[in-house]
């Protein structure tokens, strides 16, 4: 009987990670490489639950070729200070910091550099979706549990994030400009 029970298991167990795999290629939009480096690091025992969500984190931000010029060293200077400001322990070259220095260097190209003076404003709510993220995996007893809901929810959450913000900014318009049409 005893064997029974853990083939179950192991069944249960293969289905959950065909359905981790789905869901981080067709909704997270990951590639397949990127999600083996997701699925090798949640399987690794031998890293601490932080070191495993900084991994799986890092695979998952988006990764921009930009060459020095064009505002990017400016930009990533005011990333750097943010991070200090804030006292985010936050690597100022991790992928995540990079991404976002490419994306203030862009919007600095465009016109639109002046953006910039709202990244606090965005700090707070990424602050606020950040530990609601962590509170909401943390009931999770297992390591595997732990790791792999943050991971889903990480990547799972970004498409829900970015679709709640698109609806507010729909609503938001209606009520700046007028008329829902």
């Amino acid at each position: 009987m005893s064997g029974l029970l853990t083939a179950v298991h192991n069944s249960e167990m293969h289905v959950q990670r065909l359905r981790l795999i789905r869901a981080l290629l067709d909704v997270g939009g990951l590639s397949v490489a990127g999600i083996r480096e997701v699925i090798v690091a949640v399987d690794d025992p031998e890293r601490s639950v932080h070191k495993v969500l900084g991994a799986a984190a890092d695979r998952m931000v988006p990764r921009y070729e930009r060459e020095p010029g064009g505002g990017v060293e400016e930009a990533r200077e005011q990333v750097a200070a943010l991070i200090a400001a804030r006292g985010w322990r936050v690597h100022p070259e991790s992928p995540a910091s990079e991404a976002l220095a490419v994306a203030l260097a862009v919007l600095g190209e465009v016109g639109h550099g002046t953006f910039a003076e709202v990244l606090d404003v965005y700090a707070d709510a990424a602050e606020r979706v950040a530990v609601t993220d962590l509170e909401y995996v943390a009931h999770r007893v297992a390591r595997e549990e732990l790791v792999e809901s943050v991971v889903v929810g990480t990547v799972i959450g970004d498409v829900i994030f970015s679709a709640l913000r698109r609806m507010a900014q729909i609503d938001a318009s209606d009520r700046v400009f007028g008329g829902a049409t």
